[in-house]
């Protein structure tokens, strides 16, 4: 009876969510195991399928909390990724420790997601974020820079502060700020387009920082308000990235980026949308390897990235996207789509380019923690430059260097091709 008594104990306690607390602070541990099904059609070329996690959704991680009365708490939150599909698990993602109040907000420093990515728009308003029909980068729609400043799946900005503050009155604003060195950080420093998307770096190490007070930053606002029935949220920002010294000595100034949305929601519907407005593209010049859904940004040959929000270097351009969503039950519809348009010119007067993009698709919760989703991607292709011109990771013997001569922002791998994609998958959150 006695060991039936302990059996059940442990049982119980394995069951539980795992949290630990010493002196008063609580470790949780979290996580998201999730695999899809994808198989990826470009226009000549041979389909490709793969059961696989490229847009990096799992992860694991801890989240740490000290109440140190009067409202005030002490934060932090260890948290990597994980690739279902290939068993890797060295992609870091949010690293930060920080405070928080219930009346003045919440404040962090380490390595972060920016406002562009989880506050105001970005991966909050597309239901199919962190899966292969995600709108950022590889959808043509919705900037996945490497800079860790666009709303890529698993882009980052490192040596970071940010805060959030609490609501007033249905206003909430956020903003960080890398007071760091570009030319420490910056992986474009050795010359190689591609030394950021090296093992280790996983195209998050950003191009972000500047050098003599000349901080990047990004500051954005939204408000909420409930009438008749109706939420409705409305959001902007701002972004600024400093060319660092090799930047600026090939022609590349300050990258600035002004976005506005909104989202409607009434009973079962949902509509959101948002317009992003891009000058002097440096960080949204390129995408992080989970925005182009690559396995290993070195692939060569047949495979399956694109990275369609990519600028050319030094030009202006912008993108806007559009979703809407009818919840039926335990199961969300989906309906969104965009554009993206980069102007021609640039530090080597490149060509324009343009994609256009809708997806449909499903999401059937199976539980409040489980879920399946699926659906279909297609992207086309509006660009002068051929695939051969505009990939960027180069499949001969070394890449092309920033300011090369016939170099061009690119459109990541397969640069000309139209591009279908149908995925289903799995999520479990824990």
């Amino acid at each position: 009876m006695k060991k039936k008594l302990i059996a059940l104990a442990v049982a119980g306690a394995l069951a539980a969510p795992v949290v630990a607390s010493a002196q008063g602070t609580n470790v949780t541990l979290f996580g998201r195991a999730q695999a899809e099904y994808s198989l990826v059609d470009f226009a000549s070329q041979p389909s490709q399928g793969a059961l696989q996690d490229n847009s990096r959704s799992s992860r694991w991680g801890l989240q740490v909390t000290e109440d140190l009365g009067n409202g005030l708490k002490a934060n932090a939150r260890l948290e990597f990724g994980l690739n279902t599909g290939s068993g890797s698990a060295t992609t870091p993602r949010e690293q930060w420790v920080g405070l928080s109040h219930s009346h003045w907000g919440d404040i962090r420093f380490g390595r972060l997601q920016s406002p562009f990515k989880d506050f105001a728009g970005g991966m909050t308003i597309d239901p199919f974020a962190y899966t292969t029909l995600q709108a950022n980068g590889a959808g043509g729609t919705m900037s996945g820079a490497a800079n860790g400043m666009g709303s890529g799946a698993n882009t980052f900005v490192n040596s970071a502060i940010r805060y959030d503050s609490a609501s007033i009155e249905g206003f909430t604003f956020s903003g960080i700020l890398m007071p760091g060195d570009a030319n420490s950080l910056n992986p474009l420093q050795s010359g190689s387009i591609i030394s950021g998307f090296l093992p280790g770096g996983l195209g998050s190490n950003g191009n972000t920082g500047g050098r003599n007070g000349e901080f990047d930053g990004q500051a954005a606002a939204k408000y909420h308000a409930d009438f008749m029935g109706m939420g409705i949220d409305i959001f902007g920002g701002y972004s600024r990235d400093n060319a660092s010294g090799i930047q600026k000595s090939i022609g590349l100034r300050t990258e600035e980026i002004w976005r506005v949305g909104a989202s409607w929601a009434w009973e079962n519907f949902k509509l959101s949308g948002q317009y992003e407005d891009v000058n002097n593209a440096l960080g949204a010049a390129t995408c992080s390897t989970a925005a182009s859904l690559t396995a290993n940004p070195l692939d060569s040959g047949l495979v399956s990235g694109q990275c369609n929000s990519a600028m050319n270097w030094g030009g202006d351009g912008n993108l806007w996207f559009a979703s809407a969503q009818y919840r039926w039950g335990n199961t969300t519809l989906v309906a969104q789509g965009g554009m993206t348009k980069a102007h021609a010119g640039g530090v080597n007067a490149a060509a324009a380019r343009k994609a256009d993009s809708f997806t449909v698709g499903a999401i059937h919760n199976l539980s409040k923690r489980t879920s399946i989703f699926g659906g279909y991607q297609h992207v086309y292709l509006d660009n002068p430059n051929g695939p051969a011109a505009n990939n960027l990771i180069a499949t001969g013997a070394g890449a092309p260097l920033i300011g090369t001569v016939g170099y061009t922002a690119p459109n990541y791998v397969n640069g000309g091709a139209n591009r279908s994609t149908f995925t289903i998958g799995l999520r479990h959150n824990f």
